[in-house]
């Protein structure tokens, strides 16, 4: 590390440590933290403020904290093209991180690729495949029956790759790494859409496909078109009943749920300084829902003090020495600002059916009473990868002690999803557990759950016209219990607890009461919480299994007669022809065939399957008028053709049985326009421009049929 003499412990810390499942203290001597650690990144501060200080006299002006940082990880820091919104960076990631449902498809590439082991720091995470139920010892039981199978492959893929595998009940993906992992100034990418937690921590931490991720893993470079930069400066400080959740409801409801794509949303001003760390990661986390690439917060005491807790006190004691890097330049620009103060910010609450649809909490009730959205709240939902942090689950709990002191229960339904086997052990020891519980709370399993869909709910028929309030990420139509009439709002962790012991969305605590068995009026408090628990964190059961250092002998778990899993066979390549007369299908039978579509298409979600799956069933191309920006690039590594209208009125051009011709593939080219020919079944034809954004690199995976082709070309 340029310019510093630091302890070995020190110095493997600040490159890339491994899973910690206890409190490393900065006596702990180098031969025990090379021994637990996995190998360290070749990626270090020293080598980022190098990369960092040749793109700033290249560019010859001040940069963004987003921009030193992801510039700071270029392959090629003197020699690569950097214009924002429209070049290709390559880039060198510290870390790969995986979720179970993702990282199915992610492993089964990497085997496909023929290499022997990952050559970055890999982890995957059992978090996906739990189902919400019971509860949480028994949820994870039968979910470690149903999922044996994948369970059983996904550790033995690990241990035979080189990869960390965190077992069934250890805890959501993000929260795991903001324990463990993420630190400032690393960059991660992940197969899970809200991998931009971890820029609670001044990480840049960016969600991707499978593909991309194998691309990382086998140490080839990992391409991402230059991020935009939009600055959020936060001014004022936080109080009383407003949440960290609350400036990201709030800029959700400015920005919409398109308007941060192409960009990293990069928070900075006086007001920061009021948000925990957690409270952070929260406010990045749930920025995937406006398209954001990823967001991140400048390196603070509260990210400082958050290391120390965790076990990473040595990190920040680096992260000091090179703070400069770790924060933006005086007089760096933006290319758009928003800006927020927080001492006037009100609690919010967003839905229902978009998480970008905003309203102040004192406004809710009345907007429902219009809409006619159902006021009584069935089911109030805490936790989550967004809000599961220990402060939030303090500040809940210091309201349902309110009601407990009263004789009072909630009224709706309440579930508690720990973030982590970690949070889980420590809320259980301080207390906080048994409150959310003896107030009408099930504690769910350390797991994603109902904010992904994993529930199974039986307190409304599917159909049922009803409410739920959650501190999740997202509600889209149907996406918490497949109904789609019910109407679900995302807020805090607080608003969520107050409105479940009111039972109604037309509760504001801030200025209702409450009635009491006995009949007493009360308001509800502003809720507390510490930010960190004053005896440190329970780190409760290992869950982590380590990879041998030797793996040859290491068999990976695949039945040829599984219907779950099924070893990859590489797509057909190009045929050096153009596409003609395609049917517009969404199945094969045996037909090439094209999908057209509206905006943002692919929006919601980092799942390949969506693109491997129109692959295998005979698809080439898909028209549409925007893309989502992780599923464009999953599609392109299928080998398939993501297109979109130069001009949008000429979606209304096509007709359902049209054929489809795409021309142009010979010359195809970055920045040169396809055409489609359209076919209409009178005999009449017409043409018109598709755009791309195609790059040489990109168009070498098209012609060989898909990404992991143009891999095995290669070697």
């Amino acid at each position: 590390i340029v310019n510093n003499v630091l302890s070995v412990t020190a110095l493997q810390l600040a490159l890339g440590t491994g899973a910690r499942r206890f409190h490393v203290s900065s006596a702990f001597s180098a031969k025990v933290a090379m021994s637990r650690f996995e190998p360290a990144s070749s990626v270090n501060y020293g080598k980022m403020h190098e990369n960092i200080n040749i793109v700033r006299r290249r560019l010859g002006r001040p940069l963004t904290l987003s921009e030193k940082i992801v510039y700071g990880h270029l392959d090629d820091p003197a020699g690569q093209d950097i214009e924002r919104g429209r070049t290709y960076l390559r880039l060198r990631p510290d870390r790969v991180a995986m979720q179970d449902a993702t990282a199915q498809m992610a492993m089964l590439q990497f085997i496909s690729s023929g290499l022997p082991r990952v050559a970055v720091p890999s982890t995957i995470h059992c978090d996906h495949l739990i189902e919400a139920q019971i509860g949480g010892p028994e949820d994870l039981q039968r979910a470690k029956e149903v999922n044996e199978e994948v369970y059983n492959f996904l550790a033995t893929a690990a241990a035979k790759y080189g990869v960390g595998f965190w077992k069934p009940g250890s805890g959501i993906i993000h929260q795991i790494i903001l324990e463990n992992y993420a630190y400032p100034g690393v960059m991660l990418i992940g197969t899970d859409s809200h991998t931009p937690n971890g820029g609670g921590l001044g990480s840049i931490c960016i969600g991707v496909g499978g593909a991309d991720a194998v691309d990382v893993m086998a140490g080839i470079p990992w391409e991402l078109k230059c991020p935009n930069v939009i600055g959020v400066k936060l001014t004022g400080a936080l109080s009383g009943w407003t949440s960290p959740k609350d400036v990201i409801l709030k800029v959700a409801g400015i920005l919409t749920v398109k308007g941060g794509t192409g960009a990293i949303v990069e928070y900075h001003g006086p007001g920061v300084d009021s948000i925990s760390c957690t409270g952070m990661a929260t406010i990045c986390n749930m920025g995937a829902e406006i398209g954001a690439t990823t967001s991140i917060f400048p390196y603070n005491h509260r990210m400082k003090t958050y290391m120390e807790k965790t076990g990473r006190g040595e990190i920040s004691a680096v992260a000091d020495q090179f703070k400069e890097d770790l924060v933006p330049d005086n007089g760096c620009e933006y290319d758009q600002v928003v800006e927020i103060n927080l001492s006037e910010l009100k609690p919010h609450i967003n839905g229902p059916f978009t998480p970008d649809l905003a309203h102040p909490v004192s406004e809710i009730g009345a907007t429902a009473k219009k809409n006619g959205w159902p006021l009584e709240v069935k089911v109030g939902l805490i936790g989550s990868c967004t809000n599961s942090s220990y402060e939030d689950m303090g500040r809940a709990a210091s309201l349902a002690k309110q009601a407990l002191d009263r004789g009072m229960k909630c009224k709706a339904q309440f579930t508690v999803t720990p973030g982590s086997e970690q949070i889980r052990a420590t809320i259980e020891r301080d207390g906080y557990a048994k409150i959310l519980s003896d107030v009408g709370g099930i504690v769910l399993a350390n797991a994603c759950g109902p904010c992904i869909g994993q529930w199974d709910r039986k307190d409304v028929k599917k159909g049922e016209k009803n409410t739920i309030v959650t501190s999740y990420n997202r509600n889209f139509t149907a996406r918490n219990d497949a109904n789609p009439a019910t109407h679900a709002f995302v807020t805090s962790p607080e608003i969520v607890t107050a409105m479940a012991i009111a039972g109604t969305l037309d509760f504001n605590p801030e200025t209702d009461f409450l009635t009491a068995p006995n009949g007493e009026k009360f308001k509800l408090e502003a809720p507390t919480g510490d930010e960190l628990p004053s005896k440190d964190f329970d780190p409760g059961q290992d869950t982590y299994q380590y990879p041998p250092a030797e793996s040859s002998s290491v068999m990976v778990n695949v039945s040829p007669s599984s219907n779950r899993l099924q070893l990859l066979e590489p797509f057909d390549k190009w045929q050096g022809k153009d596409l003609e007369d395609m049917r517009i299908l969404i199945k094969a039978n045996g037909v090439n065939w094209v999908v057209v579509g509206d905006e943002n298409y692919g929006e919601g979600s980092s799942r390949e399957h969506a693109a491997l799956e129109p692959r295998h069933l005979g698809g080439r191309a898909i028209i549409v008028k925007s893309f989502a920006r992780i599923h464009e690039t999953n599609l392109k590594k299928q080998g398939l053709l993501p297109l979109t209208f130069a001009d949008p009125k000429d979606y209304d051009k096509i007709r359902p049985d049209d054929k489809i011709s795409i021309s142009g593939l010979k010359s195809l080219s970055p920045g040169k326009p396809l055409t489609a020919v359209i076919k209409h079944s009178d005999g009449s034809q017409e043409s018109f421009p598709l755009n791309h954004t195609f790059n040489e690199t990109q168009i070498d995976w098209f012609k060989a049929g898909s990404a992991l082709n143009r891999m095995k070309q290669l070697q």
